[in-house]
């Protein structure tokens, strides 16, 4: 589903060029968990908004899906990243005058979806994260667990084909980090594919693969048995 050959990314400052990606090479296939591990600075977060079509290499290969990334328009990648991808931030990035339906249906304002079909859709994904009981609650009502639901209930309501989750425990205690980390494993043993960034060895434990990441590269790449969890 996704091929890097030879990523690249420098970022310029004036005189200065800080390279955040240098030669990174890996494929991840459908229906893969993976999480990218690395202290800061390593290039994990690069990595992350390259492959969710937020930002371009500066060299190298980029295939999602066999179609070449860095051929497509502004228009394509938009398309791109509203279709075929879902994204779950450390900070939940929820709208806190909208109650938590009308957050999960923000995405597909983007598509044909007549109003009642999306809302109806978004109540069933509320409901496949447990929060059926709370459709009318804004996002301050809830705790920090919920809200992540929420924010997974939206990346879902797409149909994405990958999900993306950025430090998706980083503001969350250690027993609902649990939570929302079984909730991630249920999804990928449901089909779902899920690349996740994380700094710590104890999240990183529910992925099938574990890419290291140090100083721009790939340090080394690990295999879980997820069955443990």
């Amino acid at each position: 589903m996704i091929e890097l050959d030879d990523l690249r990314k420098e970022y310029r400052s004036g005189e200065i060029s800080v390279a955040a990606l240098q030669g990174v090479s890996l494929s991840i296939e459908e229906n893969e968990f993976v999480a990218i591990m690395g202290p800061s600075g390593s290039g994990k977060s690069t990595m992350m908004n390259i492959l969710g079509c937020l930002d371009q290499p500066t060299a190298g290969q980029y295939r999602l899906g066999g179609r070449e990334v860095s051929s497509m328009t502004d228009d394509e990648l938009a398309a791109v990243r509203n279709r075929d991808i879902g994204f779950v931030f450390q900070s939940f990035h929820l709208l806190p005058r909208l109650n938590i339906v009308r957050n999960v249906m923000l995405p597909l304002k983007y598509t044909e979806m007549e109003p009642e079909i999306a809302r109806d859709k978004a109540v069933s994904m509320l409901g496949r994260v447990n929060l059926a009981n709370r459709l009318d609650h804004v996002p301050n009502e809830l705790s920090g667990g919920q809200r992540q639901r929420v924010a997974i209930a939206r990346a879902l309501v797409n149909d994405p084909k990958i999900i993306f989750a950025d430090e998706p425990t980083g503001n969350l205690d250690s027993k609902t980090s649990v939570e929302i980390m079984e909730l991630f494993s249920e999804l990928h043993r449901a089909g779902q594919t899920i690349i996740l960034v994380t700094h710590e060895p104890e999240i990183a434990e529910y992925a099938q693969k574990v890419i290291h990441m140090r100083d721009g590269k790939v340090e080394r790449v690990e295999h879980n048995a997820i069955s443990s969890h």
